[in-house]
């Protein structure tokens, strides 16, 4: 457990201090981004519910994330496959 680093995440306002293993520190920081995302678009489709409530959604996304999910890849691979495909995109409309 000595390779273990310390990172600080935020998610809902809160800070928290964990240690990883570095080889896995950009999944869990990617992780995070797609929670947060996914607590804001909450917070914008759903009025008068408590960070308590969209945490809990959040969570229920995800767990259903995990069990629908027939293509092989997490929903963070998704996420970064679906922001690759948008960059060539990009690309390719720029040259055209």
């Amino acid at each position: 457990m000595d390779n273990m680093i310390p990172i600080t995440l935020w998610l809902a306002g809160r800070s928290y201090r964990i240690r990883v293993k570095p080889e896995e520190e950009q999944a869990i920081r990617q992780a995070m981004k797609v929670a947060e995302q996914r607590l804001a678009k909450l917070r914008s489709d759903i009025v008068g519910k408590d960070e308590q409530d969209f945490l809990a959604m959040c969570l229920m996304m995800y767990a259903t994330d995990q069990v629908t999910d027939h293509t092989g890849f997490t929903p963070v691979q998704q996420d970064t496959i679906q922001e690759m495909i948008g960059s060539i995109d990009d690309c390719l409309s720029e040259e055209g």
